[in-house]
């Protein structure tokens, strides 16, 4: 990855800092702007996010992964931590947490189809 194409960030804020933490989200921005247009340019590109609040201290978005053709796509969310950046915030995926997420039916599918195929080769081998 060429990192050094991303500007690095060089203000330390966070929510409780006023204008200082302003600077801080203009340089998140440059930094997400350029590391998102990075990947495009590399038909690499696997999630979108905006700021969700004028404050800057929850975002949301998409992020995607493609398989086999198939597009798997959940929704993003991020709470900035008052203490952020001493303390790094959560990437939470709604759809895929808990025994409810669309997550979880996946990786039962993904469970069984291996059970599947080990029941077969077992089959295969004499086992």
């Amino acid at each position: 990855m060429e990192r050094n194409k991303i500007p690095l960030l060089s203000t330390k804020a966070g929510p409780r800092d006023g204008a200082a933490w302003t600077q801080r989200l203009k340089e998140e921005y440059k930094s997400l702007i350029a590391y998102t247009s990075m990947n495009k340019s590399k038909d690499n590109d696997w999630f979108r996010i905006s700021a969700a609040n004028p404050e800057g201290t929850r975002w949301i978005g998409k992020c995607w992964y493609v398989h086999n053709l198939l597009k798997y796509e959940v929704d993003l969310q991020v709470d900035i931590p008052v203490t952020y950046p001493s303390t790094a915030p959560e990437i939470e995926l709604p759809q895929l947490d808990g025994p409810e997420g669309w997550g979880s039916d996946i990786l039962a599918s993904r469970s069984q189809a291996f059970s599947g195929q080990y029941k077969l080769e077992a089959e295969w081998s004499g086992d």
